[in-house]
């Protein structure tokens, strides 16, 4: 992200917020868009994974832990390999990762195209091409790490509907990556969001996310995130 910094002198910069807002006005606005026309059938099974990157994994994790049938979310790194997949590392492009979400869901109570339908609506604009809003950089990009080849199908299909029904002014860009191992980001990446709802890179790009998510899925929102670390925890790494 581009103003992120150290959680160690995070606290002694003194920031204007009111100046960032009105000058960047980086407010997201909600896409109404038709559900999938294809999705999973149940499979009985307890659980299930997600995996979508969209830019800055602080504004993806905030929305999904705000989601009925989530139950749990995780910010990390996908596409590269293991010994890379560290925040520096990755803030330099090259490693071949991506900011990245892992959700775990149950299927009885929301299906992976309604995860699809919150990430293109919400989450992160679909159009962009390794960039997000103020973030620039593959490590940005719009993908989808499909877990099985019923996963690829049903996005690959969403995607084609989508672009056939015009509901973006641009082409949708987001590409999908089969096979990437997911790794977890540093302790003081996770729930970033709901431990600093005033932080002013959150305030600009990512709370505005949340807000879309309870004005387009008022019966999926919920007003108690879904946490990683436990409540009052003090992450370590930053």
């Amino acid at each position: 992200m581009t103003i992120r910094i150290s959680t160690s002198t995070r606290a002694g910069l003194g920031i204007c917020l009111a100046a960032l807002v009105g000058c960047a006005q980086a407010q997201e606005k909600a896409v109404v868009i038709p559900p999938p026309a294809f999705d999973e059938t149940p499979s009985g099974a307890a659980t299930a994974t997600a995996t979508f990157a969209g830019g800055c994994f602080w504004g993806v994790q905030g929305v999904y832990q705000r989601v009925q049938g989530v139950l749990k979310a995780v910010s990390g790194y996908a596409g590269g390999k293991q010994d890379t997949a560290h925040y520096e590392m990755v803030g330099s492009g090259v490693t071949g990762h991506a900011e990245t979400v892992q959700i775990t869901y149950d299927p009885s109570k929301i299906t992976y195209g309604k995860l699809l339908q919150i990430y293109f609506s919400v989450a992160h604009d679909p159009t962009q091409l390794n960039y997000q809003g103020p973030d620039h950089g593959p490590q940005y990009r719009s993908t989808i790490f499909p877990a099985d080849k019923s996963q690829r199908e049903i996005a690959e299909k969403y995607i084609a509907q989508l672009d056939a029904a015009h509901v973006f002014p641009r082409k949708i860009v987001t590409t999908l990556e089969d096979g990437k191992a997911f790794y977890p980001a540093e302790a003081y990446h996770q729930d970033f969001l709901v431990r600093n709802p005033d932080y002013p890179y959150i305030v600009i790009n990512d709370i505005p996310k949340v807000r879309n998510l309870a004005q387009l899925f008022p019966d999926l929102y919920r007003m108690q995130p879904v946490l990683v670390l436990p409540r009052g925890a003090t992450p370590r790494g930053g």
